[in-house]
């Protein structure tokens, strides 16, 4: 099945993005007393309306789980508010350490990887895509982002790195594009990701390209939707990012992940293929429909469980709470995570910085007013992204904190749980800083 994020538009993500809520919050966290707490635990008696919000949802079975995660600066753990179960029908609990299904919160660790290798020469940030993957080097550009794919015009720069890292290449996206430029998507098996072994109304059954490399070839075919440089659309740069990451460092998508992020950060739980000897801890996915929940990818089941044709760099990844808060320090560490350097400092302080072109117009887009760095949005000092399943996450170099929120369902849009957090966390500010 292929991966659309479960919408039919751009509404959730508009709700995770406008305005810059989310990772606003982490400026008011600053002040809270983590610091003193010793070891990871529940902290719910710190957060009562979080964590109210979290039980009605749980309670009324909106959801199997929902858990957030704080944490600050480096210590070496994420206090937690929330729980629940895998799934509907289990009693295991979740903790920080079960198997969440992150999606576009896969972005921001591809965009990661591209910065270390522009760090070491390998790539340049506005290094044209075409002198890596040559296919790219004379592309066409629609008149009309909805109409035929013969009508179109040349374009008037190459694409480069920088625009890949930021949605601004032009390129589209099985879950933004529209008319005969969705159809080729979906006929030619350009998926970023995966939902479900079943049908699932609404969503077109594709067949994914047999491997990155060709569907690097085969999306090189395409018209773009907009001149590059021009334009901030959501769109599958990042995951096109994964065949220059092959190229650039002779090493597949997925070895290059593991071997210089993974391992050295001790993400010992985040993959492409989930492990059979994992699905114990992997959370069920569920669909709302009429506002019930019906199970899409159970984890004893899961597609998941399947080895990726195309290992997605914009939505592909399984990860825990633990192991993306390593993530998550790494970059509040500037790169160094308990004395290890996973990458320069420097290459983290511009990969969190906004690296929007000056000649691209946001005005009509999703991140209007805002900036977007290296797979994720930039807001000040605050940088991060959240999954088309519920998931969340930001770090606050200002305020050295790091936040995630824990969920599995979709559509995004189906609970307003983004915009209650936010009202919950505001309504706790003055109990947590009492401490």
């Amino acid at each position: 099945m292929a991966f659309r994020e479960f919408h039919s538009g751009p509404t959730s993500r508009r709700a995770l993005l406008r305005g810059g809520a989310y990772l606003a919050a982490g400026s008011a966290l600053a002040t809270l007393p983590f610091g003193r707490i010793a070891l990871a635990h529940d902290v719910s008696e710190s957060w009562p309306n979080v964590s109210a919000m979290i039980k009605n949802y749980v309670d009324t079975r909106k959801v199997a789980n929902m858990m957030v995660t704080f944490g600050n600066a480096q210590e070496d753990h994420a206090h937690t508010v929330g729980g629940g179960t895998l799934s509907l029908q289990s009693d295991k609990q979740v903790d920080e350490n079960s198997l969440y299904r992150i999606y576009s919160m896969t972005k921001p660790i591809t965009g990661m990887a591209t910065m270390m290798l522009i760090d070491e020469g390998k790539l340049g940030l506005d290094q044209p895509l075409g002198e890596i993957l040559p296919a790219f080097a004379e592309m066409r550009v629609l008149n009309d982002p909805e109409g035929a794919l013969d009508d179109t015009e040349p374009t008037e720069r190459p694409i480069t790195i920088r625009h890949l890292l930021t949605h601004t290449a032009g390129i589209g996206y099985i879950i933004t594009s529209k008319g005969p430029l969705l159809e080729a998507f979906a006929e030619q098996g350009l998926v970023g990701g995966r939902v479900s072994r079943f049908p699932i109304p609404g969503l077109p059954e594709v067949t994914p390209a047999p491997s990155l490399e060709v569907w690097a070839d085969r999306l090189a075919e395409l018209p773009l939707m907009a001149q590059p440089g021009t334009k901030w659309i959501y769109s599958a740069s990042l995951d096109l990012l994964g065949r220059v990451i092959e190229v650039a460092s002779d090493q597949s998508f997925e070895s290059f992940l593991q071997t210089r992020i993974f391992d050295p950060c001790g993400m010992t739980s985040t993959y492409f293929t989930l492990p059979k000897s994992e699905t114990g801890r992997m959370t069920d996915n569920y669909g709302i429909a009429g506002g019930f929940p019906i199970p899409i990818d159970p984890a004893a089941n899961s597609i998941y469980l399947d080895v990726p044709t195309v290992p997605s760099g914009g939505g592909g990844l399984i990860s825990s709470p633990k192991d993306y808060d390593r993530f998550q320090r790494m970059l509040l560490g500037m790169g160094t995570l308990d004395g290890t350097k996973v990458m320069s400092e420097e290459a983290v302080r511009i990969g969190t910085s906004n690296l929007l072109p000056d000649t691209v117009d946001t005005s009509d887009s999703w991140i209007a007013g805002e900036g977007h760095g290296a797979g994720g949005r930039s807001v000040g000092t605050q940088f991060g992204w959240g999954g088309a399943a519920g998931t969340l996450a930001s770090v606050d170099f200002g305020t050295q904190m790091r936040v995630a929120l824990w969920t599995q369902y979709m559509p995004t849009e189906a609970y307003p749980i983004r915009k209650e957090f936010l009202a919950a966390l505001e309504a706790d500010m003055p109990k947590a800083r009492g401490g």
